[in-house]
Order: C-alpha cells, then structure tokens, then sequence
C-alpha cells in the first residue's frame, strides 16, 4: 500500500533546515538561490507563523512555486481559494505578495505569488 500522508515531521524538519543551510552558505548561497526561496506565512486556522524553503521561478511582478508531491504536503493549503498572504526572501530581501494555488485536473499544485510593489527607498 502506497504512502498517502504528509512526511512525517522529523523528516521534514530535517530537510528544510538542510536546504536553508545551503541557501546561505558562502560556497552555495548564490547559486541556489536563485531557485530556492524561503516562505513566510501565518497559517490559517493555527495562527502560527511558518516558514519553509521551496523551488520558485520568477517573473517580471510575480512568482510562480510548484509543489513538489502535494498530496503528502498540507502547507499549500493555506492559499486555496481567494489566497492569502505571504513573504518570500528574494535578493536578499523580504518581499511581501499574495499567494493563490492553483490545482489541476491531474493533481499538481502550483502557487501563483502577486509580488506588492517594493518598499520605497528612504531618500535621507
């Protein structure tokens, strides 16, 4: 019988401290990050704060994430329906957006991200 459920915890935990790790190492950092961000998110019935690292592609206002193996996954469930918010580390910096995952006819989920504009720059 085929493994339904999401990963068990200790796994995951494992992992994502793993890749956040190389996303900042001197010898790595720049050559995965421009593939691999970390998302921010309060989730939506515990009111807890998340964050986890995922691939991503980027385009002019926007970001696109596929999650990989989404039916062992609950975190892309946060942004079913109308979405909701989150933060994405790219370049270096924090960047606010709204997040809506999409769900095909076979069973891949991607989330689209709507980047917010940047933060004006102080002018002191």
């Amino acid at each position: 019988m085929r493994y339904k459920g999401p990963l068990p915890k200790r796994v995951t935990g494992r992992f994502n401290a793993w890749m956040v790790g190389l996303r900042a190492s001197p010898r790595w950092g720049r050559r995965v990050s421009g593939r691999l961000t970390v998302v921010t998110y309060t989730g939506r019935r515990s009111g807890r704060g998340f964050s986890t690292p995922v691939a991503y592609r980027r385009a002019a206002d926007g970001v696109t994430i596929p999650v990989a193996m989404p039916e062992r996954k609950q975190w892309w469930r946060n942004f079913t329906g109308e979405g909701w918010p989150i933060s994405l580390d790219l370049d270096g910096a924090d960047r606010t957006g709204h997040a809506v995952a999409q769900v095909d006819g076979k069973g891949r989920v991607t989330i689209s991200v709507r980047l917010d504009p940047p933060p004006a720059a102080s002018g002191r």
